[in-house]
């Protein structure tokens, strides 16, 4: 279980970053080289990634835990990223769901495949998922759903788009009309999972699970859903989407606390009216 973690709004862009370098030394032209450099390989890794279900009976599967499966598609997605963007900018550092990585001034983080048990069983809810964090800070968040054909990109200070147009989060505030998707890790408590959902559902919220924390952002940042919350996540499943809801106009805690970046941590995203009601949902079980 990662560190507690405060909020963090549009209004306040970041805060004290968690693993911090110093200031970032890129300028506001090269992190949009590195956004659209980013928005171009998520693309063609989803294509890619679609590839590998052109008969799914051959797809290769590995168990790594319960309901925790790696596919051959997940290790070869993610290695063309990091070639591709690698080959962009050589100074950048790299940590990869698959493959690990170093942690550097700027460095990439990427889920080449979000939501791989429902790509093994050919379920549309899956992304591809890249994210650059630079002084401790994430800059550049974007989303590809290649099932629905939707790019989210984000970068810090400028916005967040849907296929180049603007969204922003729902106008939601009343508990009773938010629907919220919820996320169980199995590196925390059943109880604790059974405890979150029983009280949001006794407050009146509807919930649901798709199985992709990134998906599942994107569509909080886009308005479809009012909020994300999950007790454990790793950076590669969230940084991406918690700067689309951030730059949406939505609240999510900082993530980045302490070794975050490296050991995960909890995840809270939602509208700004109902976030406090998803914090209090999360600070229940701890009690």
């Amino acid at each position: 279980m990662g560190p507690k973690s405060a909020v963090v709004c549009s209004i306040r862009h970041g805060g004290p970053p968690g693993q911090s370098f110093g200031r970032p030394k890129l300028d506001p032209d090269e992190f949009a080289a590195r956004r659209q450099a980013a928005e171009t390989v998520a693309r063609d890794a989803g294509q890619l990634a679609q590839s590998y279900l052109a008969d799914r009976r051959t797809l290769k599967v590995a168990r790594k835990g319960p309901q925790d499966v790696v596919t051959e598609a997940d290790s070869a997605v993610e290695r063309m990223i990091i070639a591709t963007l690698r080959s962009g900018y050589p100074g950048d550092t790299f940590i990869g769901e698959e493959g690990g990585g170093a942690v550097g001034e700027r460095c990439w983080v990427i889920d080449p495949i979000d939501g791989t048990t429902n790509f093994a069983r050919g379920l549309p809810h899956w992304c591809v998922s890249i994210a650059l964090v630079v002084a401790g800070r994430t800059e550049v968040g974007v989303i590809f759903d290649p099932n629905a054909d939707l790019l989210y990109s984000a970068q810090r200070g400028s916005g967040a788009r849907c296929n180049n147009t603007l969204i922003q989060v729902s106008g939601t505030t009343e508990v009773a009309g938010a629907m919220v998707d919820v996320g169980y890790s199995s590196r925390t408590g059943i109880d604790d999972f059974g405890t979150m959902v029983t009280a949001l559902l006794q407050s009146g919220v509807n919930v649901t699970q798709a199985g992709s924390a990134a998906l599942g952002l994107a569509r909080v940042a886009d308005g479809r859903l009012d909020g994300y919350a999950e007790r454990h996540l790793y950076a590669w499943d969230v940084l991406a989407g918690m700067l689309l809801v951030e730059e949406a106009g939505g609240c999510v805690n900082e993530f980045l606390a302490g070794n975050s970046l490296t050991t995960g941590n909890e995840t809270i995203a939602a509208t700004p009216a109902l976030y406090a009601v998803l914090a209090a949902m999360l600070m229940m079980r701890r009690a």
